[in-house]
């Protein structure tokens, strides 16, 4: 594998190959082609089906619906940035869900700031819960967010400085491995207690809730509810995009390279902890605004999303659908989570946890590669079988008629 990985980078600069050397059909192969399409599809139909199909159709799709859709499209780009990480770049983060709070927890500042006098106070400046801790005044960190622009900012910023700060002393000192995700898992515990308190500012244990719009629209209204499902589809798209034009290219076979043989790809002079770096600032980027899209569909952010275990329910996720594929992430946050839907409503809610569990050891036993990495892996096989005998059918009459020239 050292070799394999030595080898990939002496390549790589032997070509000089860069993101701009590769056409859009090496961008885009035929599974993230397919990917794609399926999702313009689904953003297409579903909202179609709500709003345009009676109630009373078996093709109707209910609200309920488009918003549990909704926040399966944020777990899935939470996913993809977890894939990215750990896929590629062999960053295992067991407190990605950190980022994602944050970036809901800006979106959530901007709704809180929406409601004005509309809140049960009637506060025009300070939020309900404000008002009944006697706060007298709005705090600092709160200016800025009556408006949208400043609140996108932060959604990317506030995840993205804390990535870049934490990542700088993490990968500067070199810590790997099993120790970097206790660190990050740590990271986000700390995130958690302090978010729980009341004097944070950030509405302590109930966190932010009862949102009235979002840009002047109703947050609770059918079409907005359609249009954040289309949001964040796109969303995902732009994401996955990124991400797969990323691992194509010079870029991304460095990430690989440090993957697999971070020491020798350290030796042969490329500087490893700018790479990693820039990936995990990436990274968090895309969580927090997988945590933005998901707070105005479910309604609520508090400080619950810190919680470790819903970090490694992520990891889980990526390696269910299949880790360095990027469909496959996007596949495991999708089936895990209907699972999650589908056992929690009933009488066997208590043995969820059991149960995701059991799923992580069984996936790991029995397909490493995860679902969609299995899939590529026998596809690449059955390829390579056919090939091969290509091959063999067109040596074998060049080669029995050699004999008799030699014979003769």
């Amino acid at each position: 594998m050292h070799h394999f990985a030595a080898l990939v980078l002496h390549r790589i600069r032997d070509t000089g190959l860069c993101m701009n050397a590769f056409p859009l059909t090496r961008l885009l192969d035929r599974a993230s082609t397919i990917f794609l399409v399926l999702l313009g599809a689904f953003a297409i139909a579903i909202p179609v089906l709500n709003l345009l199909v009676l109630p009373s159709s078996g093709l109707h799709v209910s609200t309920y619906l488009v918003a549990l859709f909704g926040k399966y499209i944020c777990y899935a780009i939470l996913a993809l940035s977890i894939d990215l990480i750990w896929g590629y770049a062999g960053i295992l983060s067991l407190g990605h869900g950190a980022f994602f709070a944050l970036g809901g927890y800006a979106m959530g500042m901007y709704l809180m700031r929406q409601i004005g006098t509309r809140g049960v106070y009637a506060d025009p400046v300070l939020p309900d819960f404000m008002v009944f801790l006697n706060w007298k005044e709005l705090p600092f960190y709160w200016y800025g967010f009556n408006s949208f622009a400043y609140a996108a900012l932060m959604i990317l910023l506030a995840p993205g400085l804390l990535a870049f700060v934490f990542g700088w002393f993490a990968f500067r000192s070199r810590v790997t491995g099993v120790y970097l995700s206790i660190i990050t898992q740590a990271m986000t515990y700390a995130l958690m207690l302090g978010f729980f308190r009341n004097n944070f500012g950030f509405g302590g244990n109930n966190g932010l809730t009862d949102f009235k719009d979002i840009l002047g629209f109703p947050v609770q209204a059918e079409g907005t509810r359609n249009a954040l499902l289309v949001i964040s589809c796109l969303a995902l798209a732009v994401s996955f995009l990124i991400c797969r034009a990323i691992v194509t290219s010079k870029f991304g076979k460095v990430l690989v390279a440090i993957r697999d043989a971070e020491a020798r790809t350290r030796f042969l002079g490329y500087r490893v902890e700018a790479y990693k770096l820039f990936v995990f600032t990436l990274s968090a980027a895309m969580a927090g605004v997988a945590g933005a899209l998901y707070v105005p569909q479910v309604g609520i952010i508090n400080p619950g999303e810190f919680a470790p275990a819903n970090s490694i329910e992520a990891v889980i996720w990526v390696a269910v659908g299949g880790r360095g594929t990027l469909t496959g992430a996007v596949l495991g946050a999708f089936v895990v989570n209907y699972a999650k839907t589908f056992f929690t409503s009933g009488w066997l809610a208590p043995y969820w946890l059991f149960m995701l569990g059991g799923l992580f050891i069984a996936v790991t036993l029995l397909l490493p590669r995860g679902i969609v990495g299995t899939l590529k892996y026998g596809l690449d096989r059955r390829a390579a079988a056919k090939s091969a005998a290509a091959e063999e059918g067109a040596d074998a009459p060049l080669n029995s008629g050699a004999a008799p020239r030699a014979a003769e």
